[in-house]
């Protein structure tokens, strides 16, 4: 994968895995995320200068960030339980309807343009953003939480979106969540659980969608999987997440909200700037 670069490209690129894995754990823990908005552009551009083909670039960064996910969220979810703020129920009635969700983004990612769900992204994430900054609490939908149906769609769609974007679905879960009255605090602590419900399903399914192209795949590659990617930014990504959810629980409500809506602002600009180029 690495052959015929030198050795302080190596480094340089080595280094920014692990910056990369650093500022995962810390989001995934701060704003019960993922983490994949910053692993992904990464990813692309490490793959883009190792000489990965266009056409399983882009995969394979969305399958390693749901691989690099999978203990980065199991260890976020853990240091917000131990808060006290998850809500387990959220968590019971979305499990099916997010796995099924990211069961068919997997296949749909195979075929359906990329545009069409940064499109969506970037209009979800900037109305997030304009609600926490400007609105806060008088942007509701409702007291409570909806029923048992409307959970389940919406979970559903979480599954899809984040399956499609290699991210952990916390983005999604949290504005639905606050949307329906529940604290910026308590919101994050339950997304933090979703990271885990994406992301095993989201990179078994990539790992059998990019079987087929194992040809053209760099080494150590297992799928859309990066081993080599996974390797440098997991012990980084794992070590900072309880820093992020102490932090978080730290923080005054107003200053979280804004924090929040600032990432969101970022990874929609970015997800803007990838449709414009």
């Amino acid at each position: 994968m690495f052959a015929g670069l030198p050795v302080g490209e190596l480094a340089i690129l080595a280094m920014a895995l692990v910056a990369g894995g650093a500022a995962t754990g810390v989001l995934a823990g701060l704003f019960g995320v993922g983490g994949g908005a910053i692993i992904v552009p990464i990813l692309y551009e490490v793959f883009r200068v190792v000489g990965v083909p266009e056409e399983a670039r882009m995969p394979l960064c969305i399958g390693t960030s749901l691989a690099v996910i999978i203990p980065t969220s199991i260890r976020s979810f853990n240091a917000h339980r131990a808060s006290g703020r998850v809500e387990p129920r959220v968590l019971r009635i979305w499990a099916a309807p997010v796995m099924l969700g990211v069961v068919a983004g997997s296949v749909v990612a195979r075929h359906a343009s990329p545009d069409l769900f940064k499109i969506a992204f970037v209009a979800i994430a900037g109305a997030m953003a304009a609600r926490l900054l400007f609105f806060s609490d008088r942007w509701r939908l409702g007291d409570d939480l909806p029923g048992l149906f409307p959970m389940g769609l919406y979970g559903w769609l979480i599954g899809l979106l984040s399956a499609l974007m290699g991210i952990g679905g916390g983005q999604f879960a949290t504005l639905f969540l606050t949307l329906y009255g529940r604290g910026i605090h308590q919101a994050i602590a339950t997304s933090s659980g979703l990271g885990v419900l994406v992301s095993i399903p989201g990179a078994l399914g990539y790992i059998y969608a990019g079987w087929p192209k194992m040809p053209v795949l760099p080494p150590f590659s297992l799928g859309y999987v990066s081993l080599i990617g996974l390797a440098l930014i997991i012990p980084t990504s794992i070590w900072t997440a309880p820093f992020g959810a102490r932090l978080a629980h730290r923080l005054s409500k107003r200053t979280l909200e804004v924090g929040f809506a600032l990432f969101l602002l970022l990874i929609a600009a970015r997800f803007a700037w990838a449709l414009a180029g």
